[in-house]
């Protein structure tokens, strides 16, 4: 499947955030949660995708997306949350997003 047809929406709260990936035709939603610690630093808590929607590339789309967000915005990320810790150390180039 390809990333094209994954569609990836944010949603904004005071203290959290939730990253929301769909897919046309699959049931269920991917989900990546953060925590604000401050404006320029977040905790990427928790990826999951339910079994509906595994091997379509939906966490790595949702980890892609959060860096892209984090890098806009000039924050860094602490990958609390394995699978995005896992993915930062196959990314060297997000050295600067990836808070270690």
């Amino acid at each position: 499947m390809s990333s094209e047809n994954i569609q990836i929406s944010y949603v904004d709260g005071e203290t959290k955030g939730r990253y929301v990936a769909c897919i046309s035709g699959i049931q269920g939603e991917g989900e990546l949660t953060i925590s604000k610690v401050s404006d320029v630093l977040i905790i990427a808590d928790h990826t999951h995708v339910p079994a509906s929607m595994r091997g379509q590339g939906i966490a790595v789309a949702l980890v892609e997306r959060l860096v892209a967000d984090a890098r806009e915005r000039g924050q860094r990320i602490v990958p609390l949350c394995p699978f995005v810790r896992s993915q930062a150390l196959r990314h060297p180039d997000w050295v600067g997003v990836i808070q270690k």
